[in-house]
């Protein structure tokens, strides 16, 4: 029997397409955020107030600004207070992590 490959990696890196992400303006591979994070999408609270189409909506950036965002905010805040791309561009604490994400090499 074949081990079955992780599914979570390959669903999260198989959209990885080069491209310049919103947030940083630096090209390179992006990936996937959420707006409003997977793990919120059970919950009562959204599933009463959003769409389908609206939790699965996001946008594509690069994996330093990607990983930025969910050091700097746990899921819940994203969730509630960072859905839209302007609301992330217009975050102090973002653009304090994307200008320095700007000064980084490129991959």
């Amino acid at each position: 029997m074949r081990p079955r490959p992780n599914t979570r990696k390959t669903r999260c890196f198989a959209g990885t397409r080069q491209g310049i992400c919103p947030l940083c303006g630096r090209k390179g591979p992006l990936s996937f955020h959420h707006l409003i994070p997977r793990k919120l999408h059970r919950r009562t609270h959204f599933r009463k107030r959003y769409t389908g189409e609206e939790l699965s909506q996001g946008v594509k950036l690069c994996r330093l600004c990607h990983d930025g965002i969910h050091a700097l905010y746990d899921e819940m805040t994203l969730g509630r207070s960072l859905r839209q791309l302007a609301d992330l561009r217009a975050d102090p604490r973002i653009r304090k992590h994307a200008a320095w994400v700007r000064k980084q090499r490129t991959p």
